[in-house]
């Protein structure tokens, strides 16, 4: 085994870590569940301790570190910004820091520590490995639990500067006003479009609240239930219209879609679509529009390519 870096991707549920060699492949991956609830000294805890399993006789040490994290966050610094609650004590964590501590001497001397959001690792793998690869620019959008997106031009990742460029989740979205969005605010893309904004569309339309999240939605639908059918039709086209948004405002070579939701099929790729050229203008009709096909190993390969200093 040459030399290698450790990719980590952060999330509400679950930490993932691995080794990873120049070339971006994952060649040990360990998966823990993050303990988000009990503050920051836990989930960095988290890190190290898959950092020491992935390292566990080896012999190595490593020469850097990239991680994908949820929250938005100011990838200079190595700090989260902001979060949502599911963190406790995550906004103003200096991630970098305490990792750096924590690692020690597995570190090699001037290791490179860099963390990211991690919709934006996401982004940079499916740029650099997956569906968006050959490109020059890409937005990538991840559909879920949430809803979450990256943003490369010109072959770069695109920050911002209040570290949100490409956060489509709270883009003003036409269908959504009677539905609050996680950031308090109503009428946001995430309200309607993420799985859990199905779920709190489908209540509201009048839908048996027996059926739990987007995968019943999708099943009740496919037996014929019309008020199943209708949510998961109106978010998916929620969806197509931010997408349509977007892609006004930064025309993309090409359009990656990835998450959960996605994975329900044609009945909500295609309420998606025909919303995303029922708005799009003509020169951006042609606009490819993918699945990403990293699945859970886009934001540790992004993670990774960050950590060798790729861009």
């Amino acid at each position: 085994m040459g030399e290698v870096v450790l990719a980590v991707d952060i999330g509400g549920t679950k930490t993932a870590a691995a080794l990873a060699d120049r070339t971006g492949a994952l060649l040990r991956v360990e998966v823990a569940a993050t303990p988000a609830a009990e503050g920051r000294a836990a989930v960095v805890a988290t890190v190290v301790a898959l950092a020491v399993r992935l390292l566990a006789d080896t012999g190595q040490r490593l020469a850097g570190v990239g991680i994908g994290t949820a929250g938005v966050v100011d990838s200079g610094a190595g700090t989260i910004v902001s979060a949502t609650d599911t963190f406790a004590d995550w906004p103003g964590t200096d991630v970098a820091g305490l990792i750096r501590a924590g690692l020690g001497d597995l570190l090699r001397p001037g290791a490179l520590i860099v963390v990211q959001n991690d919709v934006d690792a996401h982004a940079a793998g499916e740029y650099r490995h997956g569906a968006a690869a050959g490109a020059a620019s890409a937005l990538v959008v991840a559909v879920g639990t949430g809803v979450g997106g990256g943003l490369i031009l010109d072959g770069r990742a695109v920050r911002g500067a209040h570290h949100v460029a490409g956060e489509i989740a709270h883009i003003p979205t036409p269908g959504a006003d009677h539905l609050r969005c996680p950031c308090g605010r109503v009428g946001h893309l995430e309200a309607i479009g993420s799985g859990i904004g199905m779920h709190r569309h489908f209540i509201v339309l009048g839908g048996d609240p027996a059926i739990a999240d987007a995968r019943g939605i999708a099943a009740a639908a496919s037996a014929g239930d019309r008020t199943a059918r209708r949510a998961l039709e109106e978010s998916a086209a929620a969806v197509g219209r931010a997408l349509a948004a977007a892609a006004t405002l930064v025309d993309p070579e090409r359009i990656v879609i990835t998450g959960g939701v996605p994975n329900i099929g044609d009945a909500w790729w295609r309420p998606m679509l025909d919303a995303f050229h029922a708005e799009a203008i003509d020169a951006l009709q042609n606009t490819p529009i993918l699945p990403g096909v990293l699945g859970d190993d886009a934001p540790l390969r992004g993670a990774a390519a960050s950590a060798w200093r790729n861009p």
